[in-house]
């Protein structure tokens, strides 16, 4: 690495936990000048790189005079991507989510497949109907979709070849991409929607993707099929969702993200029977992780080479 200094501000949640993993990796020139779990306990004169969770990030930004770059912890930086200072680099995070995602989505599809709920309740109804033998069905030749067909996406490929599933995918353009048997603009999405027996949104937070699972995605569905949103909850018309489950299109959605996080108490999502909420969970960020992904671009940085995962202002991710 480059005889150069490089001050490092940590604002996370997670502060501590990275300032150990950092600290752990003895980076040549690396001095941590400040760590805070709270934006009010931050000097913002100081701050030239910051690794921070975007939401707190937000709210000190603008006042940083001196920051040339911010690597943020999490995949979705909606709330710094909308400010109006970008005279810095702004990186996110991604290569770390993939195996989580795909453990949290085929943990539900196997549920629903197997018809886990329906052995469950047997257990406890009378004697003569608890050797009923229900046929569980199979994700083998069952179709999956993938809307956001990008690099969290391609881990959840090869299990579903494991499984025998056909899988196509969705994007802005319809561009190919390896190991889907067809890809779909998004122009094209009730026809993309009428050949999934399930779905997965892992869409990006954007003004083009806003509201953009619809009662026209939901209505094109096969009768029966199963939802998962764990991108954003703000591509989900949330009425449209509610009716699709109320009228038998859809069997069980799971909801990991919202407009609203926490999800309201009041919020009818709660008390829906056809709806599991997994509380934004699906693929938590680890410090080891995101401090790896922090040392590979300050390497990059510090040699005045691009940065891994830049996040474009304009185009919004």
């Amino acid at each position: 690495m480059p005889d150069r200094n490089a001050e490092l501000t940590i604002l996370s949640r997670d502060a501590d936990l990275l300032e150990k993993e950092i600290i752990a990796m003895n980076i040549n020139g690396l001095r941590i000048v400040q760590c805070a779990t709270q934006d009010n306990d931050i000097d913002t004169s100081k701050v030239h790189i910051l690794l921070a969770d975007p939401d707190l990030a937000v709210k000190v930004v603008e006042q940083c005079r001196h920051l040339q770059w911010c690597q943020s912890t999490w995949a979705g930086n909606k709330p710094l991507l909308q400010l109006a200072k970008r005279d810095y680099t702004l990186t996110g995070v991604r290569g770390i989510f993939g195996e989580k995602m795909r453990e949290y989505v085929f943990a539900y599809l196997l549920h629903f497949s197997r018809d886990v709920d329906t052995f469950r309740a047997l257990e406890h109804a009378p004697q003569e109907h608890r050797w009923m033998q229900p046929a569980p069905g199979t994700l083998n030749g069952s179709t999956l979709g993938i809307l956001g067909a990008g690099s969290i996406a391609s881990a959840l490929l090869p299990v579903a070849n494991a499984f025998g599933m056909r899988v196509v995918g969705l994007n802005s353009k319809g561009e190919t991409q390896p190991g889907y048997d067809a890809m779909f603009a998004s122009a094209d999405k009730q026809a993309f929607a009428a050949q999934c027996q399930a779905v997965v949104n892992l869409l990006p937070d954007t003004s083009a993707t806003a509201n953009f699972i619809d009662e026209h995605v939901f209505s094109a569905l096969p009768e029966g099929a199963v939802f998962i949103n764990a991108g954003r909850g703000s591509a989900v018309d949330d009425a449209a969702l509610l009716d699709a489950l109320d009228n038998g299109t859809l069997r069980a959605a799971v909801l990991d993200v919202f407009r609203q996080e926490p999800l309201p108490a009041s919020h009818p999502f709660w008390s829906h029977p056809k709806i599991w909420v997994s509380q934004h969970t699906a693929a938590i960020s680890a410090a080891d992780d995101v401090a790896r992904v922090f040392a590979e671009n300050l390497q990059r940085f510090l040699n005045a080479e691009p940065l891994h995962y830049q996040l474009d202002f304009e185009r919004g991710y």
